[in-house]
């Protein structure tokens, strides 16, 4: 493999901007990428694998390369000099690369895989908790998989074509596709690419969700007609599936503390023909008060972790600390007990995180469901998806309907 010294120097850059400035990895790369437009699919490909493989085993090529934080452009470059002998790829004759001892990489590589907080790659106190809650098969299963550099899935958009037409246009622009058995608008890109630069992008007959995050759509059970309310809606990757389910009839509320998510979500929603949405900022109590006893259907895609998606955040691990969980799962339980009031009898409630800790998903339920504001709810079904099993994110996944 022949290396260029603007990629590689384009890697330290991201590395520096995520490791030393603390921005989050996915808008990094995404403006690294933009810096040269003579770069093709290639070149791209090997600074944004590059970049997240080196995120992801931070600990791991740190402590072979003996750098510690904060690091210096020197000690990124010691760091990425551990990741090309690992690869096997000759290292360049170029002054920033020291002399590198390749065989005592390896040693030391080999001694410490076998310790499975450096060979995955995760802080001290992450590894015993996941442990701890998970149990060690499970946990050392778990977090391997979400290592792994996570595939390209769709989501066909109903509204506007079908899932066998989306795969015929998208071969026609040069992009394969495979379903996945087991769901129902899913299909899976045979090989990275940019989707975003193709026409049926352009026209709305996909987007871009990973396959356990379209599970959420059929499993609130909407009809259209209904009235439906998505309490954290964000930027509307889940509020659109449903948007679709419902044939563009009923009434989708879309909830979120953030206007600028909303915004984005009226774009999406224009380009998807999504014409039954109704975006609300929750600016004060009011907002909630006035939905009480209304909705048919309450999604609760609930703020957490993200210990679910490491595959596609792998820099939420290191952003990650135990203060954080725990400020984290009060905001949990104030939602699920205040949100959960907008459910009107005989309607379903679903809580859904993308995160694997159980404190984080069956802990809440159970706590909710013994609660004052929870008993008059009744658990319909529970799913927890690992991506040691399915080969996508983890999530996890309530029903509820209220008596």
């Amino acid at each position: 493999m022949k290396l260029h010294r603007n990629l590689v120097f384009a890697v330290i850059d991201a590395l520096n901007l995520i490791f030393t400035e603390g921005q989050y990895a996915d808008k990094v790369v995404e403006k690294i990428l933009k810096r040269d437009k003579r770069w093709g699919s290639r070149d791209r490909g090997f600074i944004a694998e590059t970049t997240y493989e080196m995120v992801r085993y931070k600990r791991l090529y740190a402590k072979i390369a003996e750098v510690r934080e904060p690091y210096s452009r020197s000690n990124l470059f010691r760091m990425w000099a551990v990741w090309a002998v690992l690869k096997g790829i000759q290292l360049p004759d170029w002054k920033q690369i020291v002399p590198t001892p390749e065989r005592r990489i390896k040693g030391k590589f080999d001694e410490l895989s076998k310790i499975r907080k450096y060979r995955e790659s995760i802080p001290d106190w992450l590894d015993t908790l996941g442990e701890r809650t998970l149990g060690e098969k499970l946990w050392a299963g778990e977090i391997a998989a979400l290592n792994q550099q996570a595939e390209v899935v769709l989501r066909v958009n109903t509204l506007k074509t079908t899932k066998d037409r989306l795969q015929k246009e998208l071969l026609g622009a040069g992009i394969a596709t495979e379903p996945i058995k087991g769901y129902t608008y899913a299909l899976k890109l045979q090989e990275r690419s940019n989707v975003f630069s193709s026409e049926p992008f352009k026209k709305g007959w996909f987007e871009v969700q990973d396959a356990s995050s379209q599970l959420v759509g059929d499993f609130l059970d909407v009809k259209p007609g209904m009235r439906v309310v998505d309490a954290c809606g964000g930027a509307g990757g889940k509020t659109l599936h449903l948007a679709a389910l419902m044939e563009n009839k009923g009434q989708l509320i879309a909830l979120d503390i953030y206007g600028n998510k909303l915004k984005e979500l009226k774009r999406r929603a224009r380009r998807n023909g999504a014409h039954n949405i109704e975006p609300r900022i929750i600016d004060s109590t009011k907002v909630i008060k006035k939905l009480h006893g209304s909705a048919d259907r309450v999604l609760i895609d609930a703020p957490c972790t993200g210990l679910g998606v490491l595959r596609r955040n792998p820099d939420a691990k290191w952003k990650l600390q135990p203060e954080f969980l725990e400020k984290i799962t009060k905001t949990q339980k104030e939602i699920l007990f205040n949100y959960s009031k907008m459910v009107k009898p005989g309607g379903k409630l679903a809580y859904v995180t993308c995160s694997i800790l159980p404190v984080e998903n069956e802990e809440q339920i159970l706590a909710f469901l013994k609660s004052e504001e929870g008993k008059s709810f009744t658990m319909v079904e529970e799913r927890h998806i690992y991506a040691s099993k399915s080969g996508f994110d983890g999530f996890y996944m309530a029903l509820m309907v209220k008596r």
